[in-house]
């Protein structure tokens, strides 16, 4: 197996924080992502890529291990076992407190010979070691509202159907860990684990903040002045709210439980709080402004 620098695959140094790499790789993502570029093969290739670099190094335990042992960074739980020290950043090893036999190899040569493979680590050579397949990571997309109901999806990983169920309150940018879906087990271990990172779209109603919602209802000029019965739009149904007379134009209103619900707590709701915007009367009639010419006079 080469040796693959995940840090030049996200675009970043090897010293970059996690933010930045969060933030490198939604945007590596998003400009190489299948749904942008269909049937093109190195886009759907550089994203596979890309996916593989973040699952690393956003990890700090894999990180870690990565950064000592290179490609094999998997595995180094059984290197250190063994005495193994590390490897260098473009995949080398250095020795450890042990007598090697045979001539120079790479890495994977060398966890060849130590785990099965002709050579080496003879106390070790006829062990059968298992070893957990490799977990995979996959980014969907749905509406603000399908994110407020608990619902069953189907999604395809790597040409296998599985159906998930997704709780409803899942936020944007929100990673959800599905165990053994992921890749297929070394020797008999386990399947590794499939990781979903959930994209909610913008609403064209509502804004989510945490568990509340905002959004903004035009209301006309009489009933800000005269009180009356407006209709405002939740998430599930419309409700009619009475206004005050006198009400002020850019108020707010609270609606207590009409909010998002919270995650793996679908009964309990944040609140939704709405904007009065007011609309104003346009192309008016002669008598309309005769009316309002004599309302003017008398405010006056």
């Amino acid at each position: 197996m080469a040796y693959i620098d995940y840090y030049k695959t996200l675009g970043i140094s090897k010293g970059a924080s996690e933010k930045d790499i969060k933030k490198a790789y939604r945007k590596l993502a998003r400009k190489y992502h299948p749904d942008v570029n269909p049937e093109d093969k190195e886009a759907d290739k550089k994203f596979k890529e890309i996916n593989e670099a973040n699952e690393v190094l956003s990890d700090p335990e894999k990180r870690k291990k990565y950064d000592k042992f290179g490609k094999d960074w998997k595995h180094a739980d059984k290197f250190e076992e063994a005495g193994y020290t590390g490897a260098s950043s473009s995949g080398g090893r250095q020795r450890g407190a042990w007598t090697e036999t045979g001539s120079e190899s790479d890495f994977s040569d060398f966890f060849s010979s130590m785990f099965g493979g002709a050579g080496g680590f003879s106390s070790r050579s006829s062990q059968r070691v298992s070893f957990k397949g490799q977990d995979y990571n996959a980014e969907l997309v749905m509406a603000l509202r399908t994110a407020a109901e608990t619902h069953q999806q189907v999604l395809t990983i790597n040409n296998k159907k599985i159906r998930i169920s997704i709780p409803a309150g899942v936020s944007d940018g929100q990673t959800i860990k599905i165990a053994n879906q992921g890749g297929p087990g070394v020797q008999g271990g386990p399947a590794g684990d499939l990781y979903i990172t959930f994209k909610i779209e913008r609403d064209p109603i509502f804004e989510r903040k945490g568990n509340d919602l905002y959004s903004s209802v035009k209301v006309d000029l009489y009933t800000f002045i005269l009180g009356g019965e407006i209709t405002v739009n939740t998430m599930h149904s419309p409700v009619k709210i009475k206004l005050k007379e006198g009400t002020k134009p850019s108020g707010k209103i609270r609606l207590k439980n009409k909010g998002f619900p919270h995650y793996k707590n679908a009964h309990i709701h944040g609140d939704l709080y709405v904007t009065l915007d007011i609309a104003i009367p346009k192309d008016l009639n002669e008598k309309e402004k005769d009316l309002f010419e004599e309302l003017k006079k008398m405010r006056s």
